[in-house]
C-alpha cells in the first residue's frame, strides 16, 4: 500500500493538488485512507472554486484506497459501480482540505464506503458514498 502514498499512482490526483499520507485498519476490515487537497488553478473555475468533478476525483480515490487498505494480499478494488457526492461549501485555489475515505462494510465481491472533504475549520465541504467492486485473488 505504500506505493499508494502520495498521489496513490495517478498522475491526475498530484496535478490537481491531491496527495495520500496515511492509511490504516480498524477492526477486521474497516479500512481508511486519509491525505490533503490544496487546491490549485487546474481544478477551478475562473473564480478560484473547485469543480464539481475534481471533489468526485478525490473522494473515489480517498474511498478506493481505503477499501484496498482493508484488504489482503493481492485482493484490490476492481472499479466504481456506483457513487453519490453532494458539495456542501465551495472549495477555493489556495486553501488546504483534509480528505479521508472509510470503509463501511465490506463483503466477498462488493465494498461500501464513504469519503469526506473537510475546511481547516473542520467543517465538511464535500462529501461522498460509493459501492466498489472488489477482486478476489484465489490464490492468495
Amino acid at each position: 500500500m505504500d506505493r499508494w502514498l502520495g498521489d496513490g499512482g495517478m498522475a491526475l490526483l498530484g496535478a490537481v493538488g491531491g496527495t495520500f499520507e496515511n492509511y490504516g485498519v480498524e477492526g477486521e476490515d474497516l479500512g481508511w485512507a486519509e491525505g490533503t487537497f490544496v487546491a490549485r488553478e487546474l481544478s477551478a473555475n475562473p473564480h478560484g472554486v473547485v469543480q464539481a468533478g475534481v471533489h468526485a476525483v478525490l473522494l473515489d480515490a480517498a474511498m478506493n484506497f481505503a477499501i484496498n487498505a482493508a484488504l489482503r494480499g493481492s485482493d484490490r478494488t476492481e472499479a466504481t459501480i456506483e457513487m453519490t457526492t453532494k458539495l456542501l461549501r465551495p472549495a477555493l485555489v489556495g486553501e488546504s482540505y483534509a480528505l479521508r475515505g472509510e470503509v463501511v462494510r465490506l463483503t466477498r465481491q462488493i465494498a461500501y464506503a464513504e469519503a469526506t472533504l473537510t475546511n481547516e475549520e473542520a467543517k465538511l465541504v464535500s462529501r461522498a458514498t460509493g459501492t466498489f467492486l472488489v477482486r478476489r485473488d484465489e490464490h492468495s
